[in-house]
Parts: structure tokens; C-alpha cells; sequence
């Protein structure tokens, strides 16, 4: 199908996107963070690393024991009502006008930005002990809020099998890399081919969930875990739970905005 000149534009930004450099908060993490990074590469033991690495891969393994995961999307339908948008189901979305899911996508960032940051603040304050609770909580609020960026155009993320998808946005987040993006935007283009051809989606990435993750946790410790760290330091520990917290989840959103817009318009396009 032809591409309205709005669609066009956002083909360009998320060009930019995929071979611009990090954001200015990513940025401004990371250079904050980088006595605290040397100091995880140099002080922290490289089997507690390991270990951080496979707390992550078993929290991420546990979400393929479901058959759905649990996300109510309700509202993302009614709010696409209220903008005027004549749907009865979800994938519906898929034909409506680029410039209206943006405004849908876009609101759902704040709340769960301060959600996530509260829970961090929160955890902070109990310093190690909590650090294994704040975790799960952290990825558990930035894969509903995958979901539901994912459902504001149309392609609601709710199965296992969508992994891969979930994975590669987890990653790119995290890494906040011109590779890791080219990655997560390839996952889509294997997305949209699968939906403009009527088909079910099927990853590259072929074998168990576990299997498919298993390079992404190591990653994510890298470059998340290690920073929660600093909860242990006795009263900065809530102000940095709040901050990385905030900028995962800020990361995440903006990731899941350009990849999903990506797959929106690359599935219009193939509409042929």
C-alpha cells in the first residue's frame, strides 16, 4: 500500500534513529557511570557477574512458562476510541492513521517511567536486600510497557512466541548501540513479513526461549545490574534505584516507539 507523506517521515527518523548515537540521557548515564563501571569491571567478581547474568536469564526463561502473558490491554483500545478511531479489535490499529498511534504510544511513557522509578526509589533504601526484588519489578513493568506500545499499532506482543521481538528491544534498550538496534529493526523486518503474508511470526532466532536469551542476559548485567550496585551505598542507594530505574524504562519506551512504528510501516508497506 502507498505511503502517506507522515509515514514516509517517520521511515526517516527511524533511520536516524538506527545510525545516530545514544540519547542524551543514555549519554549523560553513562558518563556519570563511568568510575562506577570501572569499578564493577575491577572490583566486582566475575562469577557474582555470572551469577547476576543468570538471575536475569531465569526471570526472562520463567516468562515462556506461560501460554500468555498478562498484560490487560483494555485500555489501549478504549483510548483509541476516544480518539475517534472506529476499532473493535486490537489489530485493527494496523490500518489507522500513523499519526494518532504515535499520540497513543507516546502517552503511555510518563506513567510507567514514574512507576518504575518510584519502585527503584523504593527498593533503594533497602540496599542488597532488595536489589533481588527490585529486578524482577523492573523487567516485569518494561515488558507491559513493550506490550502496550506493541498494541497501540496494532501488534499486541502477548505470546511466548514473541520473544524474540521482546528480547531484541530488552537488548537495544540496555545496549542503547547502533548494533544492537540494527538487530531489534531486523527482528521487525522478520515481523512484518509474517503479518503482511497472513503467517504467524516465527523469530530467527530458532530453539527454546532460554536458548534465544541466552546472550542478552550477560548484557543486561553488563550494562544494568552493575549499576544498581550503587543501592548498596548506604543513603544514595534510593536516588540511584530511582535514576537507572528511569532510565532503563526511559530507554525501553523510546526503543519500543521506533521499532513498532517501524514495524507498522513496514507492514503497510508490504501490503501490496
Amino acid at each position: 500500500m502507498r505511503l502517506t507523506t507522515y509515514e514516509k517521515t517517520v521511515q526517516k527518523e527511524v533511520d536516524l534513529w538506527l545510525r545516530g548515537d545514544a540519547s542524551f540521557p543514555s549519554r549523560a548515564m553513562d558518563w556519570l557511570m563511568r568510575p562506577v563501571d570501572w569499578a564493577v569491571e575491577q572490583g566486582v567478581p566475575t562469577q557474582l557477574m555470572d551469577q547476576m547474568s543468570e538471575a536475569i536469564g531465569g526471570f526472562l526463561s520463567k516468562l515462556n512458562d506461560a501460554t500468555k502473558w498478562a498484560v490487560d490491554l483494555g485500555g489501549i483500545q478504549s483510548e483509541a476510541q476516544k480518539k475517534g478511531l472506529a476499532i473493535t479489535d486490537l489489530k485493527d490499529l494496523r490500518t489507522q492513521p500513523l499519526e494518532t498511534l504515535d499520540e497513543l504510544a507516546k502517552g503511555l511513557f510518563t506513567q510507567s517511567t514514574i512507576i518504575a522509578a518510584l519502585g527503584g526509589g523504593g527498593t533503594g533504601l533497602g540496599g542488597a536486600a532488595l536489589i533481588a526484588a527490585d529486578i524482577p519489578l523492573l523487567f516485569a513493568i518494561n515488558l507491559h510497557l513493550i506490550q502496550r506500545i506493541g498494541a497501540s499499532y496494532g501488534f499486541p506482543m502477548t505470546g511466548p512466541e514473541h520473544g524474540p521481538v521482546v528480547l531484541s528491544i530488552f537488548n537495544a534498550a540496555a545496549a542503547n548501540s547502533r548494533e544492537a538496534r540494527s538487530g531489534a529493526l531486523h527482528e521487525i523486518g522478520i515481523a512484518a513479513a509474517s503479518y503482511a503474508g497472513g503467517g504467524t511470526y516465527q523469530g530467527r532466532v530458532r530453539g527454546v526461549f532460554a536458548d534465544q536469551s541466552r546472550h542478552v542476559p550477560r548484557e543486561l548485567a553488563k550494562n544494568l545490574v552493575g549499576r544498581k550496585l550503587l543501592q548498596t551505598i548506604p543513603l544514595a542507594g534510593a536516588a540511584v534505584g530511582a535514576g537507572v530505574n528511569y532510565w532503563f524504562t526511559k530507554e525501553t519506551a523510546q526503543t519500543s516507539y521506533m521499532l513498532f512504528r517501524a514495524l507498522y510501516v513496514e507492514h503497510k508497506d508490504r501490503l501490496q
